[in-house]
């Protein structure tokens, strides 16, 4: 299959809405490069049509690495995805409990801040995203990440891979809060879901939830900045990704 060239039309999945390449149309990086489309894609849960997971399949995906908790894969399993292997990195630390908990906009807003900050310094969210980025720089061909929405563990995957390969932090929080534009009508299902199980009241509660919001995403970088300096200590010293890996992903993802 020949790579796909930027200004093609970006494939879109009916029944996955946030799914996309984590390139986009060829993200621009700060010495005049561009990210290579084709090498790494990202997605909500893969609840996927027959057409969809032959679409995967036709763009080569060789691997699958699933974000999810142990909960959430069992109520919704991966629909397989031809000719690709299947990993589950599951990204602890996430306060699920308290999440499920939440009273007020307040409750949401911070719950959600402290699970950016937990993506950073919880030891057990860094070991899933260190074998996360690991994988994608020692597996062959093109590869897909996702979580749930494709929102908060696959947003801050995908802001971090960008970040390496040297895109500006405008540009990666602009891709970053695309996914309230992909993902409206699933937001949509969700909060309906909440108003008839919970009670209308419990919509605005919830809202703060299902968005991708710049405070979360800065929220993430500040905890790097604080604990490491820069985005590549970060992921060599706090992800334990060895640096030729780094180096290695690096060049998949330029032109």
């Amino acid at each position: 299959m020949s790579e796909p060239q930027v200004g093609e039309e970006l494939v879109r999945l009916a029944s996955a809405d946030n799914f996309r390449d984590v390139a986009a149309d060829g993200h621009p990086t700060t010495d005049g490069g561009r990210v290579r489309r084709g090498v790494l894609f990202r997605s909500n849960e893969l609840q996927l049509t027959d057409a969809d997971a032959h679409a995967l399949r036709d763009l080569g995906i060789t691997a699958v690495y699933d974000l999810r908790g142990d909960h959430e894969v069992a109520a919704h399993p991966d629909v397989p995805v031809p000719g690709a292997t299947w990993r589950h990195l599951p990204v602890g630390g996430i306060p699920m409990e308290r999440v499920a908990a939440l009273e007020t906009g307040e409750d949401s807003l911070a719950a959600m801040l402290d699970v950016y900050r937990g993506f950073v310094e919880h030891p057990a969210a860094r070991s899933a995203f260190g074998e996360l980025l690991t994988a994608m720089a020692t597996t062959d061909g093109p590869q897909l990440f996702h979580c749930t929405a494709g929102k908060d563990r696959t947003g801050w995957a995908a802001a971090v891979v960008l970040g390496l390969a040297g895109v500006a932090d405008d540009v990666v929080l602009a891709d970053y809060l695309l996914t309230n534009t992909f993902s409206t009508a699933t937001r949509a299902k969700y909060l309906g879901q909440i108003a008839e199980h919970l009670g209308p009241e419990k919509v605005a509660v919830y809202e703060a939830v299902m968005v991708a919001d710049e405070a979360y995403l800065r929220t993430a970088w500040d905890a790097v900045a604080a604990a490491y300096g820069d985005l590549r200590t970060y992921v060599v010293d706090g992800l334990g990704v060895a640096p030729d890996d780094v180096d290695a992903l690096v060049r998949r993802l330029r032109d």
